[in-house]
């Protein structure tokens, strides 16, 4: 077993463990942040494996832009920040359910590879990866990209409760004239 044989199983085993704190804490930004170590994880797994590309864009991405919106949509949405009691529902039928998956991976890719061993194919190159990026998979990139832009757009809708109402005390006149002011409606 190398070096890196023992560093890959260590981030790995840290990245499982904050995993299994993300599913466990009872505190909704906690688990955010426990989900930050857990894709850091994955990050460092990757850079081991030689692959720094998908390293640095698992950082720039899942860390720096999901889990942040993540936490800004509890923020926007005023979720409660604190321990939640209803987050406190039995876990053994979700750690039967996991544990029954992650046994059942385990002996398909078993059988499935016997313990041989695997040839890897030519590392790849930044070129090669932007080319089916942005020939294969650029719509389904943009209809990411839209899906997460309009659930920020719904987070700050649902947390500002003076977006769409009418306001029955005030008439169009005045309403008018107090928009027409410097400082408009407060």
């Amino acid at each position: 077993m190398t070096g890196a044989d023992v560093l890959l199983l260590a981030l790995g085993a840290v990245a499982v463990g904050a995993g299994v704190l993300v599913v466990t804490t009872k505190h909704l930004v906690r688990a955010g942040l426990y989900l930050v170590v857990c894709l850091g994880a994955l990050a460092g797994d990757f850079l081991v494996l030689s692959a720094e590309l998908v390293a640095w864009v698992q950082v720039l991405i899942y860390v720096g832009a999901v889990v942040v919106l993540l936490l800004f949509a509890v923020m926007l949405t005023r979720a409660p920040i604190g321990a939640s009691d209803d987050l406190d529902r039995p876990g053994w039928p979700a750690a039967l359910i996991g544990g029954g998956a992650g046994l059942g991976l385990a002996v398909l890719l078993v059988d499935a590879y016997r313990w041989s061993t695997v040839a890897l194919p030519a590392a790849g190159t930044a070129e090669r990866l932007g080319e089916q990026i942005f020939q294969s998979w650029v719509l389904p990139f943009e209809v990411l990209s839209v899906l997460l832009l309009s659930a920020l757009v719904g987070a700050i809708v649902l947390s500002r409760p003076d977006i769409g109402r009418a306001d029955p005390q005030r008439d169009g006149r005045t309403a008018d004239l107090i928009d027409s002011l410097p400082g408009g409606r407060r």
